[in-house]
């Protein structure tokens, strides 16, 4: 059990913010002890890095809120974890307000420049310049969301003061912090591609060695010029970022840009705004599941996936066998086949969520599983409300980051945090990465018979996403599951299967994280290669020979997701955290 250990650490960080430590009741710290689930009493904060979380409980410690806590946390992110999140980026937020009994959901997606055009990803033939020429371009540049999303959410549900929030990370950036082996990693596997990819003097010199080599883990890192960022945050709000030199900054690095320029002006970033909607659920076994609405497809498919399982009795098997994998695989490729169909931006495109979450709906899709074979390729629904469109599959970010959180009032908070790709777009702006966001765009707007695409290009319209922040209310209504993973569009069934390993098959969170992951996007499916030490024992092979027996394509790949869970119980808190990544659990 967590009991407000303090374990210090390396360099100033040990200075400014509480360790956090996964022990056992002896409070020694093992490996085997980073499998185990933690217990705490009264609040709980988990995110993909040691440091983040650090920060995030210092501010509950101290009585902040969960949204007091998410700022700390996301400035930290920012630095430590650069590849997967930060200012230049993105997020959507599901929060439960304990007080109203009220739960909503905050649009921080990143939006289209006002100047973008249906065949932005188009050449003059009218054929796709292709993800990686869009990728490494300011055309992929969308219009951060992150700050704002910290400064509304702060003024609304805030309880500490902005600055002390953003404090720990302005300071650790100024006095430095030791690389993680993660973010060397992607760095490494970036540099390959070489000048393309790091085409700014100012990422390459803080990422790279003078010999183009990414720099080592326990590098010491200092990005002051992210800290002055923080600083005008603090003091002068958002405003300092949308508005301004930092807004001249960012317009004049995506439109500069040397492989091509993304047309963004300095309005387009004053008129950003934060959009508050609705949150999407959908009761499964008598649970209450609220996620995210579009532009994301998350909430939607979530629920579907559930919804679908829900006529069958998924706990009468083994989590990962291969009648469980089967009933996941068929019910994924059903919600992906409508996903990939139907949602886009519902400020522009009519997306029938209501309809795709319909009971009779749902019951007629899982009636199209056969038990005893894989179905191929499903093909989208027609759900109530449905308008005609047509389908497109691209979804290619891995740079996403997830943080969820519960704190003493009884407010819960779960968030998907992203840039895009790793590193995002790989432009360096006053400290912090710019995202390749608008790459999740279609790249053609309408299919070859010229149907339109609801995922299509347009002026000041927000791409589809799947990042899928989740929290699930018991039968009377009190916060039950905090949830969300980053990974692409594999967010979607990491996230399912989270919630069908706690409630279905009676896990803990950790227990849940550290399950192997099944995974179908309408193609083949994915069963994850067993990571000694991180996932539970499975035969992989023994599973995939089940299940090409029905029909399948398989492939066993590593999956690395960056699951946050925290299960709220009557004697407490129950927290997991990924350490496919460098997840970790604070609270007292």
């Amino acid at each position: 059990m967590l009991r407000n250990t303090f374990l210090a650490r390396a360099g100033v960080v040990a200075m400014l913010l509480p360790a956090v430590v996964l022990s056992g009741p002896d409070g020694v710290v093992s490996a085997e002890d980073l499998q185990v689930a933690v217990e705490t009493s009264r609040e709980m904060v988990v995110t993909a890095n040691p440091l983040a979380t650090a920060a995030g409980e210092a501010v509950l410690a101290g009585g902040g809120s969960a949204v007091d806590a998410m700022v700390a946390v996301q400035a930290m992110l920012g630095l430590v974890e650069p590849q997967s999140s930060g200012l230049g980026g993105g997020a959507f937020v599901v929060y439960h307000d304990a007080k109203k009994k009220k739960t909503v959901t905050f649009d921080a997606r990143e939006k289209a420049p006002s100047s973008a055009v249906p065949e932005r990803f188009l050449d003059d033939e009218g054929n796709s310049i292709g993800f990686f020429n869009a990728w490494q371009s300011g055309l992929s540049v969308g219009v951060p969301g992150v700050p704002r999303l910290m400064e509304e959410m702060h003024d609304t549900y805030g309880r500490r003061n902005f600055f002390s929030l953003v404090r720990p990370a302005a300071m650790t950036a100024w006095q430095g912090f030791e690389l993680s082996q993660r973010t060397s990693d992607q760095v490494a596997s970036l540099a390959g591609f070489g000048d393309p990819f790091f085409r700014d003097p100012t990422a390459r010199e803080y990422f790279l060695n003078p010999d183009g080599t990414a720099k080592p883990a326990g590098t010491m890192m200092v990005n002051r010029e992210y800290a002055q960022t923080l600083w005008k945050l603090a003091r002068h709000g958002a405003d300092s970022f949308y508005r301004g030199p930092t807004a001249r900054d960012i317009v004049a690095a995506v439109n500069n840009d040397p492989n091509g320029g993304g047309g963004m002006s300095r309005d387009d970033l004053r008129n950003y705004e934060v959009i508050e909607r609705d949150a999407v659920c959908l009761d499964y076994r008598g649970h209450n599941v609220c996620g995210m609405g579009p532009p994301s497809s998350g909430g939607i498919a979530v629920g579907q996936i559930l919804g679908i399982l829900e006529s069958f009795d998924v706990g009468a098997n083994a989590p990962v066998s291969v009648e469980t994998a089967h009933l996941i695989s068929q019910a994924s490729r059903l919600a992906f086949a409508d996903r990939n169909h139907y949602v886009g931006d519902s400020d522009f495109v009519n997306v029938p969520v209501a309809g795709l979450l319909d009971e009779d709906y749902l019951a007629s899709r899982a009636a199209l599983i056969d038990l005893t074979a894989d179905m191929g390729t499903a093909l989208p629904g027609v759900p109530p409300g449905a308008v005609a469109s047509g389908a497109d599959t691209v979804d290619t970010s891995n740079g996403t980051s997830h943080v969820s959180i519960v704190d003493r009032y009884g407010n819960a908070l779960s968030m998907t945090t992203t840039v895009e790709s790793s590193l995002g777009n790989g432009v360096m702006v006053n400290g912090f990465l710019l995202n390749n966001q608008l790459t999740d765009f279609s790249f053609s707007p309408t299919t070859g018979d010229g149907q339109p695409i609801a995922n299509a290009v347009a002026a000041n319209k927000r791409p589809r996403s799947s990042m899928s922040p989740t929290i699930v209310f018991d039968e009377d209504g009190k916060v039950e599951i905090v949830t969300g993973s980053p990974g692409g569009s594999r967010i979607i069934g990491y996230t399912a299967q989270s919630i069908l390993n706690i409630i279905d098959f009676e896990m803990d969170p950790q227990e849940a994280i550290n399950t192997p992951h099944i995974l179908n996007r309408n193609g083949s499916t994915d069963l994850e290669a067993t990571i000694p030490g991180v996932t539970g024992p499975d035969d992989a092979a023994a599973l995939q020979a089940g299940l090409e027996a029905l029909g399948y394509s398989i492939n066993v790949r590593g999956l690395t997701s960056g699951l946050s869970i925290i299960q709220v119980t009557d004697d407490g808190l129950i927290g997991g955290a990924d350490h496919r990544r460098d997840g970790a659990v604070g609270g007292s």
